[in-house]
């Protein structure tokens, strides 16, 4: 059992990444309130946790009844983060929002901003539904064992909240110019992840063929 747990744990942590989440988290949240990036935050986390319980506790079973692959989400996933990497490169999303709205950040912006794409595909992933479904099969079925992987799942979600919490400190710091500047280098390193989604999905296929 404990050897479990501290399986889910580090596997979760590896693949989730939150300190390498943090500094994406700032440039989608640039131009928010402390208060607003805050509710994106809980917000995403939310959506992240109930998509990976969904897929620790019978995602395999409909994926396999529909006849959807992981790689395909991997396809997916990357294919969607490479188009945000790409606006946040050449700065299309400011560029769309000073167009479509010149007042405040809106309450449908927040909840679009924490379900995607932070929720799904940079929390909830591909790589960390592959890990939540693996680390459900290990536990045979047992009730304690998935209630476990539930808790643990949590617990890295929480983890990732309280470094966007502290990411907000270090926007402040950075200041305007410091943070156009993060945002265009993160979105080609968004793009490189991105791509590497791509990759991974195709050598599944491949590998699978």
């Amino acid at each position: 059992m404990q050897e479990f747990i501290s399986s889910a744990l580090v596997t979760l942590l590896v693949t989730l990444d939150p300190p390498g989440l943090a500094p994406i988290f700032l440039s989608l949240t640039r131009g928010m309130t402390t208060a607003e990036s805050r509710r994106v935050a809980v917000r995403a986390a939310f959506i992240a946790f109930g998509i990976m319980a969904f897929f620790g506790l019978g995602g395999d079973y409909l994926l396999r009844a529909l006849g959807i692959g992981l790689p395909a989400f991997r396809i997916a996933g990357g294919l969607l983060l490479f188009w945000i990497a790409f606006e946040m490169v050449f700065e299309l999303r400011t560029a769309r929002k000073a167009a479509t709205a010149k007042t405040a950040i809106t309450e449908d912006h927040i909840r679009n901003v924490a379900a995607f794409p932070l929720a799904i595909p940079l929390l909830a992933g591909p790589g960390a539904i592959t890990a939540t479904i693996l680390l459900a099969g290990q536990t045979d079925g047992d009730p304690l064992r998935l209630g476990l992987l539930l808790l643990m799942i949590a617990a890295v979600l929480a983890l990732c909240l309280v470094v966007f919490y502290l990411a907000n400190g270090i926007s402040r710091l950075l200041g305007t110019t410091g943070n156009i500047v993060l945002t265009r280098l993160l979105g080609v390193v968004l793009a490189a992840l991105a791509v590497q989604f791509v990759i991974d999905g195709v050598r599944a296929v491949a590998g699978a063929g």
